[in-house]
């Protein structure tokens, strides 16, 4: 069991300086379990409230969130190194998920009837089943939170979160929003806790439903301690999310939202455009548009203004991302710019292209998370779209053609991902529903789809 030291287990740092900004203490065994049957005591109550009731306090984090969106989205940019408009953008998207799902979630979960054998009637309701534990990524650290957060508070369950260390600050600062927005204590409880504490949590009877955000390899290890527990669990893992330029493609417009789709967030994000696969007759154009784009984009401190990428989230991941370039190389990738840490302060990766991609290389088979481009030449449509394909992840992926009509049919009919865009890059909508196929996990979330994941779909048949 932990102890209480004077040591801090926790030390955030600030990846645009390389500083230390916080420091945070792992709770004890004992405050873990308190903090579960809390949790569970408050769902309890929480369950038997109405819609209407739940929804007033949901709208009202949203607002909370407004009234303190510069206070959390310079902790988040100071946190993780995403720029600060990007950070307020992320704000404003988790105020729409508040009202959204508190004006929608009465119509996704009511009551359903169906009639049955000799006259009789079925009834199928939409239960919460209790205490829902998230275990959540750094990149979005606000977002990631309210996704899952708060469709299951509106579903009428209690949350419990653990959040990645190096965003400790966004977590509890959502904490004391949620808190000062009048939501009953205990409804959200943020765990600071390690790895070895997680797997108490998930073993706890009192935790009815495990999610996770992270990489496939953590949700191969949380999936079988969730199912080993018999816990039914919402696995969003990464991705490397291929965008098809066609011969009609719009190239200006496809170089435009193809930069978008590799930097925004400073390339971090798991369902951002990752492999460009270009039909041999765009490609040449393509390419000198895309790489003089990428050239471009000014680096440097994402407080100012005019800055397009800010650093690396954390040093580590620097040098993975360093390295995954560097075998991608050695492995007969060519690098069109970028590529090399450049000196200085902080943990600053520059726009990087790669050409000459092809299986083997992590260019080609991993996820590179930060602003790294694989362009892949592909001889026709056929071949862009078996290229997108050939991947053992399916989140995402995009369409560039001036044909909306077929750009849709190969979507519906031949992408194999959760998500595609056709003439455009986006990372959620509230609206629609978010997750993948394959090694990018199962499940989703957003769309009201989010809010039955973690629900007892309950028969009731009347005789």
């Amino acid at each position: 069991m932990k102890s209480n030291t004077k040591t801090k287990d926790i030390i955030t740092i600030n990846p645009t300086t390389g500083k230390e900004l916080s420091a945070y203490q792992h709770m004890t065994d004992d405050v873990v379990k308190t903090t579960i049957e809390k949790s569970h005591d408050a769902f309890l109550d929480w369950k038997g409230q109405s819609f209407e009731s739940r929804g007033k306090i949901i709208k009202a984090i949203g607002k909370e969130l407004q009234e303190r969106k510069s206070e959390l989205a310079e902790l988040m940019t100071n946190e993780m190194g995403k720029l600060l408009k990007q950070s307020e953008q992320e704000v404003d998207l988790c105020t729409t998920i508040c009202n959204y799902s508190a004006d929608q979630a009465s119509e996704f979960l009511k009551n359903e009837t169906r009639e049955l054998q000799d006259g009789k009637k079925g009834i199928i309701t939409y239960a919460p089943i209790g205490v829902i534990y998230g275990i959540q990524p750094w990149n979005y650290p606000s977002y990631q939170v309210i996704r899952y957060t708060i469709t299951n508070l509106m579903a009428g369950n209690s949350i419990l979160l653990k959040h990645a260390a190096n965003v400790t600050g966004t977590a509890k600062l959502l904490e004391s929003i949620f808190e000062a927005a009048g939501l009953p204590k205990h409804l959200f409880s943020v765990l600071l806790i390690d790895h070895d504490q997680s797997d108490l949590v998930v073993n706890h009877k009192l935790v009815r439903g495990i999610t996770l955000t992270g990489s496939p390899k953590a949700g191969e290890i949380i999936g079988e301690k969730a199912g080993k527990a018999l816990k039914k669990s919402v696995l969003e893992l990464g991705s490397n999310d291929a965008y098809i330029v066609l011969d009609d493609a719009d190239i200006e417009l496809a170089v435009k939202t193809s930069v978008m789709g590799r930097i925004y967030n400073n390339g971090e994000t798991c369902i951002a455009a990752k492999r460009f696969v270009v039909v041999e007759a765009v490609y040449e154009t393509f390419k000198d548009e895309f790489v003089k784009a990428m050239k471009a984009l000014k680096m440097g401190d994402p407080m100012a203004s005019d800055t397009k990428l800010g650093p690396i989230a954390r040093e580590d991941l620097r040098d993975t991302l360093h390295e995954q370039v560097q075998q991608s190389v050695e492995k007969g990738a060519k690098l069109l710019c970028g590529g090399e840490i450049p000196d200085g302060d902080g943990y600053f990766y520059p726009a990087t292209v790669l050409e000459q991609v092809t299986p083997g290389q992590p260019a080609y088979d991993d996820e590179l998370f930060g602003p790294v481009a694989s362009l892949i030449k592909a001889k026709d449509e056929d071949d862009a779209m078996r290229i997108a394909n050939d991947s053992r992840f399916g989140l995402g992926g995009g369409i560039f053609s001036k044909n909306e009509k077929h750009a849709i049919e190969l979507a519906e009919k031949h992408f194999d991902t959760g998500m595609v865009f056709i003439n455009a890059f986006g990372t959620a909508y509230p609206n629609m529903p978010f997750g993948g196929v394959k090694d990018s996990g199962f499940g989703r979330e957003h769309g009201g789809y989010g809010m039955k994941e973690f629900v007892n779909i309950k028969s009731i048949m009347v005789g």
